[in-house]
Order: C-alpha cells, then sequence, then structure tokens
C-alpha cells in the first residue's frame, strides 16, 4: 500500500502570534489561576474561624512577599478573567466581530485588567496602610 501525503493541520508553531491568541489562552489560563487561588481564599476563611493563632499565620504568608506575589497575581487573574468574560458576552451578543474590533477588544481586555488590578491594590493600600 502506498503512503499518500496528507495536509498536516496547522499548529501553534505554524502561527504567527497575535493578541487574539494571546487573550484566549490567558483566558484558560487564568480560569486555572482562579480555581487554584480559590484554596487561598478558603484558607484564609478557616483561618479566621478557627482562632486568632491560625488568622496569624495566614496573615503572615499574606503580607510576606511570596504571599504578595500570590494575592497580586491572583487578583489580576481575576481581573483579566473579569473583563474578558465580558468581552465574550458582548461578543455572543453579537458585537465585535470585525477583525479590527477583535484587536482593539483584546487589547483593551489587557489594559482593563491591569488598571482595575493597579486600583484595587491602590485601593487597599490607602485603606489598610499596605496590604
Amino acid at each position: 500500500m502506498a503512503s499518500r501525503q496528507r495536509p498536516i493541520s496547522p499548529h501553534i508553531q505554524v502561527y504567527r502570534w497575535q493578541v487574539q491568541m494571546v487573550t484566549s489562552i490567558l483566558h484558560r489560563a487564568t480560569g486555572i489561576v482562579l480555581v487554584a487561588g480559590s484554596l487561598l481564599f478558603v484558607w484564609g476563611l478557616w483561618a479566621l474561624a478557627a482562632g486568632p493563632a491560625q488568622w496569624a499565620d495566614f496573615s503572615a504568608f499574606a503580607r510576606s512577599i511570596p504571599g504578595f506575589v500570590v494575592l497580586f497575581g491572583w487578583s489580576w487573574a481575576f481581573a483579566y478573567h473579569l473583563a474578558n468574560g465580558i468581552r465574550h458576552v458582548i461578543q455572543d451578543a453579537g458585537w465585535g466581530f470585525r477583525i479590527p474590533d477583535f484587536v482593539r477588544n483584546s487589547w483593551t481586555t489587557i489594559i482593563a485588567s491591569l488598571v482595575i488590578t493597579a486600583l484595587l491594590w491602590f485601593a487597599a493600600m490607602q485603606q489598610w496602610g499596605g496590604a
């Protein structure tokens, strides 16, 4: 039996990276980060209910450099996933399917997530003197 050359399906090494690809991948990645970060949220609620010693342990982690990085990353993932989810709802309504709209909305989602995260952390640090 002779083998025929069959077309190969394009994959990530063939495509040129575009902002639309990045937003799609980030949406999935931030969903995973939100699930993992929710475990930290549960730890915080458990520590709050368990008493002062457990809350002190959680608070010490949250105020450490690794804790700050994790909480900052989790808050950005939340802001990005929220903004991109809103973009998806708008597209589900039938708007924003032209390529220029798609590119603009993708960049708007990324920028909005950074602004939301910055405002959130600015407000937290103003309120509590250094979250």
